[in-house]
């Protein structure tokens, strides 16, 4: 443990390129010494960074042994600071003041309203994709979950997840469609039509293609309370990884949820 975080050349170059070479230096003490020692002399945005850093090194350490291939130390530093960057963005439009428990709404009109949820496991770099469409009366259309391998992080389990209710929504030939899901910076990176440069930017690109195919859709973000469905499907894909598609219903584990949403009174 010692030797891959602290003497392997490859983290050493990693700490370099996030500036955080000076703390290499010290050899007095061990490793769970050294970490609390780093701790203490770091602010909270660096502990953040080492945290994600100390977690990207693992991950890249897996990655070699299981997969025959890994980053280069640029490449890690690149994403370490890419992923620090998305989670500081989230932060910062966190609403503020008193919390309001959201539910799903009914889609206006004729809208198809398609609610995504990604459940990612960082320890396989896997993820699970859980998808519901219903119409404006809350019955449901179509359900779906999947499993994907190969997953780096969170933000990209969320980003395959919209990606796949997009592609749902053309196969299914529907014309005018609102896309839900609690992420909110895949979100607001799918209503920018600006090119961009994230992580998660092969996706982005494939998601504002796929929107072209559409006559009428737009995203919205919305809260974890209102996504509920779509989440119940992604975890339980997670745990028993097996995916499912059913064209007018959804899996019995989330029946209930989907009668209930059904039946609710808007707020």
């Amino acid at each position: 443990m010692d030797h891959l975080f602290r003497k392997c050349p490859v983290s050493e170059s990693v700490w370099s390129e996030l500036s955080f070479h000076q703390f290499l230096h010290d050899n007095q003490r061990d490793f769970s010494q050294w970490l609390t020692w780093v701790f203490s002399k770091s602010s909270t945005s660096q502990c953040r960074i080492f945290c994600c850093a100390l977690w990207a090194i693992w991950g890249d350490r897996n990655a070699r042994v299981h997969k025959n291939g890994g980053k280069s130390r640029k490449e890690m530093a690149r994403y370490v600071q890419s992923y620090i960057t998305e989670v500081n963005e989230v932060d910062k439009r966190r609403p503020k003041g008193t919390i309001t428990v959201k539910k799903w709404r009914k889609p206006p009109d004729w809208n198809v309203k398609i609610n995504f949820d990604g459940a990612y496991d960082g320890r396989q770099n896997r993820s699970a994709v859980g998808i519901v469409a219903r119409d404006r009366e809350g019955t449901v259309l179509l359900s779906c979950a999947e499993n994907h391998h190969r997953i780096s992080s969170a933000f990209e389990a969320e980003a395959v997840a919209c990606q796949k209710a997009l592609q749902l929504a053309i196969d299914m030939k529907w014309e005018s469609v609102i896309i839900e899901g609690d992420s909110f910076s895949i979100i607001r990176k799918c209503k920018v039509k600006s090119p961009d440069k994230s992580l998660v930017s092969a996706y982005i690109h494939d998601i504002h293609q796929l929107q072209q195919k559409i006559k009428e859709c737009r995203f919205e973000y919305i809260p974890r309370s209102a996504n509920s469905l779509a989440h119940i499907l992604a975890k339980e894909t997670m745990k028993r990884k097996i995916g499912v598609y059913l064209v007018g219903g959804v899996p019995k584990v989330a029946e209930e949820q989907a009668a209930r949403e059904r039946v609710r009174e808007p707020d």
